[in-house]
C-alpha cells in the first residue's frame, strides 16, 4: 500500500476550515445590513441618565430626531437641557413608567413613527435571594423584562406599517449578568436572561418587515444607579465583578450605537464580553460568517475558559464562606 505524501496531508489541512467557511457563507442568516441614524427617529427608554442618556447624546450628535422616556419628569428636563447644550438638538421627552402599558403606548403614539427603538430601562439590586423581598423581585422583573415587552408591543404596529423608510431597528440593553448568572444577581440575571429569548424570537417575527434586533451586553458601567448598587452589594458580588472591570457610559454608548448601525444581533462592549458572547451564543442569529466561523472553531477552548472563570468564582465564594463562619 502506497504511503500518503506529507505534501498531500498539508494540502488537506486548509480544506476543512475552508469548507466550513463556505458552508457558513451559505447558511448564515439574517444577511448583513446597515441601519442609518441621521434624519431618523430614535426613541430611547431610560433616556434621562446613564447609558440611555449617553445614547441620546450620540444619536442627537449624529443628526437623529431623538425622543427619550423615563419616569422622572425632572430628570427628563435636565437631560433635555444637557443634550441641547452639547449638540444643539432639542429632544422630545415623555414621562411614563414602562410597567404601565397604556402610559407607554400613549407616549409612543405621541412621539410618532419610530425608526430605531432602544429599550434601555433597567433596575437592579444586588442581594442574595434569601434576603430579597418578593416585592423587590417582582419590581425588577416587571421593569426589566415585562417593561421591555410593553415598550416593544406599543411601538411595533407602527414600525411594521412604515413604508419606504429603510431598515428599522429594535435594540435591547441587557447586561453581562444576562449572559452568566452572578452571585447576588438572581432576580437581575433572571430579568436580563429573559431578554435573550425575547430578542431571538422577536427577530424571527420581524425580519420580514426589515426590522433588525440587537442585544447589547454592557459590563458594570459607571452610572448613578451603579454607584448606588455598589454601596449595598454583597462582598462576593464585588469580588466577582472586579474580574471584568467597569466602563464609562460614553464608551458603552459608542460601542452600542456602532453595533446598532451595523445591524449586529449581539453587541459586546469589552474583551471579556466578547469571550462571554462566544461562550453563550447558542441559537443567537449571526450575520457575519467570519464571526460564525470563530464561534464554531473556538467552542471547545472558550468552554474551557468559561470553566476556569467558574472555578475562580467558586473559589472566591468558598473563601468568603470560611471567613463568614469563623
Amino acid at each position: 500500500m502506497a504511503a500518503i505524501s506529507p505534501f498531500f496531508l498539508l494540502f488537506l489541512i486548509p480544506i476543512v476550515p475552508l469548507s466550513i467557511l463556505a458552508i457558513l457563507a451559505l447558511i448564515v442568516r439574517p444577511r448583513p445590513i446597515k441601519i442609518p441614524i441621521k434624519s431618523r427617529h430614535v426613541f430611547i427608554t431610560g433616556g434621562s441618565s446613564g447609558i440611555g442618556l449617553a445614547l441620546a447624546h450620540r444619536a442627537a450628535a449624529e443628526g437623529a430626531r431623538v425622543s427619550i422616556l423615563a419616569r422622572s419628569a425632572g430628570k427628563l428636563e435636565e437631560a433635555k437641557k444637557e443634550i441641547q447644550l452639547a449638540t444643539g438638538v432639542e429632544v422630545a421627552t415623555f414621562s411614563a413608567d414602562v410597567r404601565d402599558y397604556d402610559a407607554v403606548s400613549k407616549a409612543i403614539d405621541e412621539s410618532g413613527p419610530i425608526d430605531v427603538l432602544i429599550v434601555n430601562q433597567g433596575v437592579f439590586t444586588a442581594k442574595e435571594l434569601v434576603t430579597h423581598s418578593p416585592e423587590d423581585v417582582k419590581f425588577t422583573i416587571d421593569v426589566n423584562l415585562v417593561g421591555s415587552f410593553n415598550v416593544i408591543k406599543a411601538a411595533l404596529p407602527a414600525m411594521k406599517a412604515r413604508k419606504d423608510r429603510g431598515p428599522a431597528s429594535i435594540s435591547l440593553v441587557s447586561s453581562q449578568a444576562g449572559q452568566v448568572g452572578v452571585y447576588g444577581y438572581a432576580a437581575y440575571s433572571a430579568s436580563k436572561f429573559g431578554l435573550q429569548g425575547l430578542a431571538q424570537a422577536l427577530q424571527q417575527e420581524v425580519i420580514a418587515d426589515d426590522i433588525h434586533v440587537t442585544l447589547i451586553f454592557p459590563p458594570d458601567t459607571n452610572t448613578p444607579g451603579f454607584e448606588e448598587e455598589q454601596k449595598s452589594r454583597p462582598d462576593v458580588t464585588a469580588i466577582i465583578a472586579a474580574s471584568s472591570g467597569s466602563m464609562e457610559t460614553e464608551e458603552v454608548a459608542r460601542k452600542a450605537m456602532d453595533g446598532i448601525k451595523a445591524g449586529k444581533f449581539t453587541v459586546s462592549c469589552n474583551f471579556e464580553g466578547f469571550l462571554l458572547s462566544l461562550a453563550t451564543t447558542g441559537m443567537s442569529p449571526q450575520r457575519s460568517f467570519w464571526l460564525a466561523f470563530l464561534e464554531v472553531i473556538t467552542a471547545g477552548p472558550i468552554r474551557l475558559i468559561a470553566l476556569f472563570f467558574q472555578w475562580d468564582w467558586y473559589k472566591a465564594i468558598e473563601k468568603w464562606s470560611k471567613t463568614k463562619t469563623k
